[in-house]
């Protein structure tokens, strides 16, 4: 299923024997779209210390509650290693985080699922994150051992989008696959660019993540863009919506 990632933001945790806080955003992976990270806010309990928990750990989720359930103790949460979410999130603290729980970390598995049949390269840098601005970045963060694709839901929500030809509005909201964590599509406002119309555009159309600029880059034009079909929040995405919409953009899915 799924689901807005404005909706899911602030949903509560519940760990086995009490609360340990809510949803604050997510940490998603730009080469591949998959969210590698809930962060969750402790508040008043740890003194409004952030946490970060993969999704393989949360249970059923509880919609009409708006409540995770995980399988870990508030004890086990309080003595996880602490992490400075107002800072990139460095490969040495994910790696504390999975060692301290012995979990095994999402780069030594290979394994992705994207649903619907979607397999974005197994892991191979998206070639749209090729460029100097890029490689400047890498290099910079490769400096401070941080994790060059990991992007914050929070600060990419407003970014403008730009298409090959121009630009054509900002992102509003993502929606992220439930089964496995993926985000499949970006919400696009246009009202920048012409009025009252809201789209659904693929994460397999998105390019580069431009930080400096505040912008996500796209492989398609306006036209196709303004052509494509206006989204509906109240219309269930489907598998038959999913294949035509992505059809419509050119977008192959994967055959088993």
């Amino acid at each position: 299923m799924l689901w807005h990632a404005s909706a899911i933001n602030g949903y509560a945790i519940e760990a086995s024997d009490g609360d340990i806080g809510t949803v604050s955003d997510f940490l998603f992976d730009d080469a591949s779209w998959q969210v590698r990270w809930l962060v969750v806010d402790t508040g008043n309990w740890l003194s409004g210390r952030k946490v970060l928990l993969p999704p393989s750990v949360l249970g059923r989720l509880y919609a009409r509650d708006g409540v995770f359930a995980i399988k870990l103790t508030q004890q086990q949460i309080k003595d996880s290693p602490e992490i400075d979410t107002d800072r990139p999130v460095s490969r040495q603290m994910e790696t504390s985080v999975y060692d301290y729980y012995g979990w095994s970390p999402y780069w030594g598995s290979g394994f992705y699922m994207g649903g619907y049949g979607y397999m974005p390269g197994s892991g191979m840098v998206s070639p749209y994150l090729g460029g100097r601005r890029r490689d400047e970045e890498i290099a910079d963060a490769q400096h401070d051992h941080d994790d060059v694709h990991l992007r914050s839901v929070e600060a990419v929500t407003g970014y403008h989008i730009h298409a090959s030809d121009g630009e054509i509005g900002h992102v509003e909201d993502f929606l992220i696959e439930d089964a496995d964590w993926s985000i499949h599509y970006l919400v696009v406002d246009t009202k920048n660019w012409w009025p009252g119309k809201k789209v659904l555009v693929s994460s397999r159309s998105a390019g580069e993540i431009d930080w400096m600029d505040r912008l996500v880059n796209l492989d398609v034009d306006r036209q196709k863009v303004k052509d494509s079909p206006a989204y509906d929040p109240t219309i269930t995405i489907d598998r038959a919506y999913h294949e035509k919409l992505l059809t419509y953009y050119g977008i192959k899915l994967a055959t088993a």
